[in-house]
């Protein structure tokens, strides 16, 4: 009776240590895509910030153009035409700039989004390998545990057979 008891106990300590081990396997797996993410996360911000430097240096080259051009108009004030060419030359680059300056700010945002994404990511990342930590505490005090009453089991076993 008490033979079929502790092979039932074993039994269950075997599927726990398998239940255990099926959770710490999902959670290296969920580590592993969390990792991916963060690395596209991280591909993107370098995206982000080499078209945020192409975009302010399209900002300082428009505001050159811009300033060259409001002093171009100023010089050539007696000429009509010119000056209204400058002028819509002016208009244009102004959109072009304010454009520029909304794609920016826009880029800006989204560069700031992604950072807190990532913070936050790594924040869950962090959280689940102390998470992985525990399960693998754990693991280790079951296998303990079974193993003690593998010892256990067999002591009796040994005993019985001596009788």
């Amino acid at each position: 009776m008490d033979k079929l008891k502790e092979k039932q106990k074993i039994n269950n300590l075997k599927l726990d240590a398998e239940k255990w081990q099926e959770k710490s396997d999902e959670y290296s797996d969920k580590v592993k895509e969390l990792e991916q993410e963060s690395l596209e996360k991280d591909h993107q911000i370098q995206a982000l910030t080499r078209k945020n430097q192409v975009l302010e240096e399209q900002v300082e080259k428009l505001e050159g153009d811009l300033t060259e051009i409001k002093r171009t108009a100023e010089e050539s004030h007696s000429l009509k035409t010119s000056n209204e060419n400058y002028s819509k030359k002016n208009s244009v680059l102004e959109e072009e700039l304010e454009e520029a300056d909304k794609n920016l700010k826009e880029t800006t945002e989204k560069l700031r989004e992604t950072d807190i994404k990532a913070e936050q990511l790594e924040r869950k990342v962090t959280t689940l390998e102390s998470e992985k930590e525990e399960w693998e505490r754990k693991y280790e005090e079951l296998t303990e545990k079974y193993q003690a009453a593998k010892a256990e089991l067999e002591e009796i076993s040994q005993q019985l057979e001596a009788i």
